[in-house]
């Protein structure tokens, strides 16, 4: 019997291959999402809002910068800052070095939630991803992402956001 081809003439190991890592970008982002609203009322993508503004300088980013590290269109990171705004965890402040951009600062109240959710944000990611996997597949995972993110920063017409840095390797939202 011959083997089925799909995705553009993938077949065999490569077709496989291609299917679970597909599969796994599908359900690993609504799996962490599912956690975080069961246990903090939040999304992923507005955890990882609150991670880079903790981890930043006075817990403060110019949205552009923000948007950087999530990946983001300022759009989409404009309307989850007004929802975690709206909460009382993040602020919105014209930024006096520059009238042009719009400072995100993390308030008290939204480093306290952070610090909350954080440790089930750790268990679900080592439960999930870390955990089923060997020491070795643990350290092949972390070079094969580098390589993918490598030659998607390297694809014509695509770059990463100033944000990343030339190599790529600034901090991007967990």
């Amino acid at each position: 019997m011959p083997e089925t081809e799909g995705a553009a003439g993938l077949s065999g190991e490569e077709l496989e291959t291609w299917s679970a890592l597909a599969t796994v970008l599908e359900w690993l982002p609504a799996a962490l999402d599912a956690s975080l609203q069961r246990d903090s009322d939040m999304t992923h993508f507005e955890y990882g809002i609150l991670f880079a503004l903790a981890d930043a300088p006075d817990h403060r980013l110019r949205m552009s910068e923000l948007a950087g590290f999530a990946n983001s269109s300022l759009s989409r990171l404009s309307r989850a800052v007004s929802r975690l705004d709206r909460r009382g965890w993040v602020l919105r402040s014209p930024d006096p070095v520059d009238g042009r951009s719009t400072l995100a600062t993390l308030t008290e109240s939204g480093l306290t939630t952070y610090r909350s959710a954080s440790p089930g944000h750790v268990q679900t990611v080592q439960r999930l991803v870390l955990d089923p996997l060997t020491r070795a597949q643990t350290r092949q995972l972390h070079l094969i992402s580098r390589r993918i993110m490598s030659a998607i920063r390297d694809e014509e017409g695509w770059r990463p956001s100033p944000s990343t840095g030339v190599d790529g390797d600034r901090q991007r939202l967990p």
